[in-house]
């Protein structure tokens, strides 16, 4: 059974699902915007007989506290701090990441600045490229870095989580949008419409400026450490879109990539296939 707990670090509230032997191999799940270790509610129990599964909700998301941007900085290095630290404290000196969407900044500074302690990788639509940053989507939110005015944030914060937009997160892309659970967008409203929240994943979206600056450090963690890599991508995701998935290829040279007929969460209708890859993958490394 999956487990639904909570620690404090750094004086916030921090919940987590947990699911598994406590022994076995550790699977770290770090979810995406606007969504929460929910988004992983299928994929624990299928990967829970074979791994030690954790998936925390950050600062500001899920069921995690969501203390103000006064009393809180929202930033990509402090979410990856509380991550950290989470780790530390539920006492993981080795574990495998799966990185989804802000998983992606979240979980690469984590293995960079601890390539020693991450097992493999799995990466589903979290870019590290360029490549995967097209202007089709990026246009708006690089003018927005390029000028954070308290109009354009405004603006941004609307295109990014309006009704439509969080239900497009997750039918867009799909074969069959009628398979996909419109709990996940329900969700993610209530949350959002929590005091302050919405200007903290503002700062967030402004912040993600500062992840194309961290590639090349990324990169060079590849080449360096060769992380057994696999890469599970919905070519259909048009945030994320499959010009991302490839480039892994150029400082991974045995990257295991599998482009899927999905969307940008393709655990909503695709976690079995996902899952038996992710099974399939870690008994090839041992």
């Amino acid at each position: 059974m999956t487990h639904y707990r909570t620690t404090e670090i750094d004086g916030v509230s921090i919940f987590y699902r947990e699911a598994g032997d406590p022994g076995a191999p550790a699977l770290l799940l770090l979810h995406g915007f606007p969504a929460s270790s929910f988004m992983f509610r299928d994929l624990i129990p299928l990967l829970a007989d074979r791994f030690h599964v954790i998936a925390p909700d950050y600062p500001g998301f899920g069921h995690s506290a969501a203390p103000s941007n006064s009393e809180f900085t929202y930033t990509f290095d402090r979410l990856t701090d509380v991550v950290e630290r989470f780790t530390e404290r539920l006492g993981l000196g080795r574990y495998a990441l799966y990185l989804q969407d802000f998983g992606g900044p979240v979980g690469f500074r984590l293995a960079a600045r601890h390539p020693e302690r991450v097992s493999f990788l799995v990466v589903q639509n979290a870019n590290a490229y360029t490549d995967g940053l097209p202007d089709s989507f990026w246009k708006v939110p690089r003018q927005v870095w390029a000028d954070p005015s308290p109009a354009n944030r405004a603006m941004f914060g609307e295109a990014a989580m309006s009704d439509e937009a969080l239900e497009w997160n997750y039918t867009h892309g799909t074969a069959d949008p009628s398979k996909i659970s419109p709990d996940s967008w329900v969700l993610q409203r209530a949350l959002l419409d929590r005091p302050g929240n919405r200007e903290a994943m503002v700062d967030l979206l402004v912040d993600y400026r500062t992840n194309p600056t961290r590639y090349p450090e990324w990169h060079e963690y590849f080449r360096t450490h060769r992380p057994p890599t696999l890469v599970v991508w919905g070519r259909n995701d048009e945030i994320f879109p499959e010009s991302g998935a490839h480039p892994y290829a150029r400082d991974l040279p045995d990257v295991d990539l599998n482009i899927l007929d999905a969307g940008h969460f393709a655990l909503e209708d695709h976690s079995a296939e996902i899952a038996a890859q992710i099974e399939r993958f870690a008994a090839g490394i041992g």
